[in-house]
Order: structure tokens, then sequence, then C-alpha cells
């Protein structure tokens, strides 16, 4: 669709609520989620699950298909991921977990990395690159370790040369990361990883981007040019041309805009075709979830101006460590930075609103995500510390106990 088509068709207009639904649901967040799918079904839905270092009450990668699926195995979770080069690694939103059928629309981004001809300022000499990818070539997936060590001294950001250029090969495309061993890079060569019928394919820039940002408009259901741009951390360039043909419609969005108004915004089809519908997971969500990883968009949709205060010093955090959004009833409720001792799942800071500002009625929804996270992380016991209101600790300590 050209744009002065787009312009030509009568505008959609939904409500708040309307978009706050619809978003849940194209995040597998409202209706019953596809168990048969599973944790590569949600993948594959999502189109990029962000990794991150911070394991408190789990890896981010790991939370995000247990908020949609429930309880599934830890080690399931992990061999969906990185068993049977069904997956990748590679910069989407963030370092993310990809789909493997996504490396061709990836290709934009190589290129442009291969342009730039240097990664993040570090330099490396052209023999050292060539020995990297020999040393692949021959001996299969390697560690940086493997490879001849990742870093010069004990300094984190003092890669030796040899991990300079495996990140160089990984950022150009001529290595991919397919598997992670005790949280380190598996490296090997892209030839050898990616299926032949994807690495062979040639896709223009254009069309790179015009399959992500659909791709993007699904697994949100209804965004902004902003939203849009920030799933796939994606340039305003590169929007701008394949906006109107990617097959999202034109939508508004009642209190999107400035004091309230209505906002323009893009949706796919599929979203507006049917009235979401079904059962709200309940559920604690890594900061780093894709429901919430886009602070302007989370504000907009549920009202919850989320910060992650995890390198923030400890006397001025106000949710906590690692504060994670609590989701109930299709709305964020409240917030808890969790920790673990021994086989005790600790709350250790707890708050929760509704629009009076009191938090009583989601003392249900808050006992229910602290039940089922603590028996998923193998915790038989759950513990409360600050609590943002007092006099609710002997009711929710009493749903703890009933539990």
């Amino acid at each position: 669709m050209t744009a002065e088509a787009a312009r030509s068709v009568p505008v959609t207009v939904l409500s708040a609520d309307d978009a706050r639904r619809i978003a849940l649901r194209a995040q597998g967040l409202l209706g019953a989620p596809d168990r048969r799918a599973g944790v590569r079904g949600v993948l594959r839905h999502l189109g990029a699950v962000q990794l991150d270092t911070i394991s408190v009450l789990a890896r981010s990668h790991e939370l995000v298909p247990y908020a949609r699926l429930g309880a599934v195995g830890r080690p399931a979770v992990e061999a969906a991921y990185w068993g049977g080069g069904t997956s990748f690694e590679y910069w989407s939103h963030a370092a993310c977990i990809l789909p493997v059928e996504e490396w061709p629309l990836f290709a934009f981004r190589r290129r442009r990395y291969r342009d730039r001809g240097h990664l993040w300022g570090h330099q490396v000499a052209p023999e050292t690159y060539r020995l990297v990818l020999d040393k692949l070539r021959a001996e299969g997936p390697l560690t940086s370790t493997e490879l001849g060590g990742a870093k010069k001294t004990a300094e984190w950001w003092d890669w030796s040369d040899t991990k300079v250029a495996v990140e160089r090969a990984l950022a150009f495309g001529d290595v991919v990361c397919t598997e992670r061993r005790g949280w380190k890079r598996v490296y090997a060569l892209a030839e050898q990883a990616i299926p032949d019928a994807l690495f062979g394919q040639d896709r223009s820039d254009e069309e790179c981007v015009r399959t992500l940002v659909a791709q993007a408009g699904a697994a949100l259901g209804v965004a902004t040019r902003a939203d849009l741009l920030d799933y796939h951390r994606l340039r305003a360039e590169e929007l701008a041309p394949v906006l109107a043909d990617c097959g999202l419609v034109p939508v508004e969005v009642e209190g999107w805009g400035p004091d309230g108004a209505a906002a323009p915004a893009w949706a796919d089809p599929a979203a507006l075709a049917t009235t979401p519908r079904g059962r709200h997971r309940t559920t604690l969500l890594s900061p780093f979830d894709s429901l919430v990883w886009d602070r302007p968009r989370t504000e907009r949709i549920f009202g919850m101006t989320h910060r992650l205060e995890a390198y923030t010093p400890k006397h001025k955090r106000v949710h906590g460590y690692f504060a994670m959004p609590l989701l109930a009833g299709g709305r964020l409720v409240g917030r808890v930075d969790p920790a673990r001792e021994g086989r005790t799942l600790v709350a250790r800071q707890v708050s929760l609103t509704d629009d009076r500002g009191q938090g009583a009625r989601h003392l249900a929804a808050l006992a229910t995500a602290l039940r089922e996270a603590a028996a998923w992380v193998g915790c038989d016991e759950v513990r409360v510390g600050a609590l943002h209101d007092e006099r609710l600790r002997p009711a929710l300590e009493k749903l703890l106990a009933d539990g």
C-alpha cells in the first residue's frame, strides 16, 4: 500500500483499553498459551528475546517464556534456545536470542558493521582475524577462551586481540553464536552453522527492514513509529521508506497523544480482526521482557514508570535492585524485587498500587505470582521483606501460607 492509498483508507480508532488488550494478546500474555509450540514458539512469535547477565530469580531469557507458559522446566528453556541450531544470538533490541529464520533479515545490520570497518573503537590486525576464522574452520565451535583468550588482563573491558577479532567476525556475519556454555558465547563459522537455505539468501536492506517492521508490528499488536523503531533498534531513515507497505495499517489510539488526545499508530491487521479475549496471565515480568523493555511505551500503555535500578547506588533505589513488574488482570499492579536464600524466595521489596494508591485488592495476585515463581526456581518458602504498606502484611502472609 502506498502512502497516498493509506491516507485514503478510513482510520480505525482504538480506545486505550483496546490497545492495551491488543498489546497483551500480541505478546502472548492474554489468552491460552500455545504450549505445544513451547519455548521455541514463544521465541518465534516475539521475534527476539533479550539477554542480560543479571540472574536473581533467573536470567531474563528464562523469565520471558516462564511469564507466558508458566513453570516450564528451566533446562527445557535452555535446550529450546540453544539446541539443534534453531536460534542464534545477535544485536536486535539489544543482545538477543533470535529465531534462526531471522538470519537473512539482519544482513542490513551486518553490512553496516562491515562498512564501518571497526567494532566499538576496537582495531585488530587482518592476520588475527584470519587466524580466528581458520581455527574455527579446523576445530569447530569454540569459546573465546578456547580460541586463545578473552581478555588481556582481569579487567572485563580489556579484550584480547582474539576476542576483538571474533566479536568483529560475529558483527560482520562471518561467525555466529548459536550456543552459550556457562554464559560464554560459543562461536562457529556462519557458513557451517546456519542452514544453507538461510545462509545463501541475499536480501536488500529495504527488504530486511520491511520484514522486521512487520514482525515487530505483529509482536506489539499496535505501535507508534517510535515503538516500531525501538523493537529492533532501527533508524528513522530505515523505517520511513517501508512503513507504508510493510503490511501494517494506520490507526489512532485514544489517550496515546499529549494530554490524553488520540495519536497515530500502526497495527497488525490480524490483531484488529478479532476482539482480544481469554485468560490473563498473573506473573512477574523481567525488566527486559519485550512487553515492558520500551519504557515510554510501558508508561503510555500501563501508566507505570519503570526503571532498572541495578546500576543505581543502593541508597538511591526506589523499588530495588531488580524490581520485576507484577502483571495481573492485564495491568501492571506493582513491583517485586526478588532474591533467593537457599530454598527460600525472598521478596526483598514489594509495592502494590491501584487507582486509589492502595494495593489490598492485588494481594491475591501477588501471592499467586510469588508462589508460582518460588516453585519454578525450586524454592519451597516465600518470605516478604519490605512492604510498601505494612498493614497488608497479615493478609499477604495468610494468603502465602494458605497457598
